[in-house]
């Protein structure tokens, strides 16, 4: 039972006898002669009261209330006390036995839940730790691929004579921006996902059109990779779904580069939308490498250890897909990675929800 209402043991016990004492008065009036059905209702109250509160003494209490009411109120003579009526003291002792027996093992119930929520709470602890140390573990990792780029392309430039020329020195600069902007992209994925973890109603939901999100990751994508292919379908229909815009296209953003740039497609990449009932569906498909299926669920999740690819292929491993999956799941869908014949899909779900 319940008791979202009750102040205190006491009112809910009060409460409880209350409404067993007019019940009682009910089943009396119907059958009168006959108080067995009184005795089971006190017997359930006493049963209520010693399982829903505290301690022994509402128990007790509520114990010899019902003793006390059942004799006065629906035993002969009525409305009188008369505890000499043979059978009394076992009705009491019962009564108490009852109670004790109930809040005893309520008492023990209480102990154990906390037990096993203060187990729970250590192993959620833990879980956070641990995919904490493997986020901090592949982000030292990323963060070095880059800025050891970016190092030796500036100290190439610092040491370079007057032989250099012009092309190399632009490649060099182009060598420094690419790694700047690739690190620029990733603390943003960074700042965005603390946001979401420390601040569940940040997400800024506002009814949006997918297509001009899809339009608008595209546009992003190719601005960063600028021979980029990307095959588009969009059903015909508007779909509009509430969400937070600037996170749904980082994560398409996210799904769209790591195709293009971890999967060795063959093919131009596929981002086709559909839908169903309660869900659009964003799939992302490339032709290429595939994943290996041991390490499909660790990527998503961020646990992936990222510590054994060579440096060009380690670059933004595993961050951004368990980023997206945290967008996601904030958003209330779902996204999940399979392998195909020819290459891997990414698959991701939004829920409609209801446009106000």
């Amino acid at each position: 039972m319940n008791r979202p209402y009750m102040k205190n043991d006491l009112i809910f016990t009060l409460f409880i006898l209350t409404v067993c004492t007019a019940l009682s008065f009910v089943l009396f009036h119907l059958v009168p002669e006959n108080n067995t059905n009184v005795v089971l209702v006190y017997i359930l109250s006493l049963i209520i009261i010693s399982r829903w509160t505290q301690g022994y003494k509402y128990g007790v209490f509520a114990a010899l209330f019902c003793v006390i009411v059942v004799n006065y109120c629906f035993t002969y003579p009525y409305f009188k006390l008369n505890f000499t009526l043979s059978g009394y003291p076992v009705t009491f002792l019962e009564m108490i036995t009852i109670a004790l027996i109930t809040s005893t093992t309520t008492s023990r119930l209480v102990e154990q839940s906390s037990i096993i929520a203060e187990r729970e709470r250590q192993l959620a602890e833990a879980e956070k730790e641990k995919m904490r140390a493997n986020l901090l573990r592949a982000i030292s990792h990323d963060i070095r691929t880059p800025l050891t780029s970016i190092m030796g392309a500036a100290t190439s430039l610092m040491n370079q004579d007057s032989t250099c020329t012009d092309k190399e020195r632009a490649e060099l600069a182009a060598h420094i921006y690419d790694g700047s902007e690739w690190l620029l992209h990733m603390v943003e994925n960074l700042l965005s996902v603390t946001r979401i973890k420390n601040n569940s109603q940040s997400l800024k939901m506002n009814p949006e059109i997918v297509e001009e999100i899809v339009s608008e990751s595209v546009e992003r994508i190719q601005k960063r990779i600028p021979d980029a292919s990307i095959h588009i379908e969009i059903p015909g229909e508007v779909l509009m779904i509430p969400m937070d815009a600037i996170l749904i296209e980082q994560v398409l953003i996210n799904l769209l580069e790591n195709a293009l740039t971890h999967s060795h497609s063959t093919q131009p990449i596929d981002l086709i939308v559909d839908h169903n009932e309660n869900f659009v569906v964003f799939h992302v498909i490339d032709y290429g490498i595939g994943i290996n299926e041991s390490e499909i669920t660790q990527l998503l999740n961020g646990t992936f250890d990222n510590s054994t690819l060579t440096v060009d292929s380690q670059k933004g491993m595993g961050i951004g897909l368990s980023i997206c999956k945290t967008i996601i799941d904030a958003h209330g869908g779902a996204i999940t990675a399979v392998n195909h014949d020819t290459g891997a899909e990414f698959i991701m779900h939004l829920p409609k929800g209801e446009i106000t």
